[in-house]
């Protein structure tokens, strides 16, 4: 399958503004209106709402360098994105300290595993 981008205008419209991620042509190659789809719900909060544009890119920065996300070239992209809507270094650089949090989820969770799992190996032990 195909995709015509004149028929698919969210498509055209990320790659024309160079918010395309090349992980989505195989979702394009595959079903072309699906991508089309979650192009479009993607770009509502993004065309709408009452936020001022720095504070959408902080949150894009944000989701991007999550633990959870950790991609590259969409941080890349929406620091850029964010000094071009006036955000200062001190703010992109308080987003990456906030969301760097979601990482000690993990000691959350394993550290009290490794407790039980220690206890319980020393209590088979002796």
């Amino acid at each position: 399958m195909s995709a015509n981008d004149e028929a698919y205008p969210q498509t055209r419209a990320h790659k024309e503004k160079g918010d395309w991620n090349p992980l989505w042509e195989k979702f394009r190659e595959f079903d072309p209106d699906f991508l089309e789809a979650y192009l479009a719900l993607r770009a509502v909060p993004q065309t709408r709402g009452p936020l001022e544009q720095k504070y959408k890119e902080l949150i894009l920065i944000a989701v991007n360098a999550s633990t959870t996300h950790l991609y590259g070239p969409g941080v890349r992209r929406h620091i850029r994105n964010a000094l071009d809507a006036g955000a200062t270094a001190e703010e992109i650089l308080e987003t990456i300290q906030l969301t760097s949090v979601i990482g000690i989820h993990a000691c959350n969770l394993a550290l009290p595993i490794l407790s039980e799992e220690l206890e319980r190996t020393s209590a088979a032990k002796g």
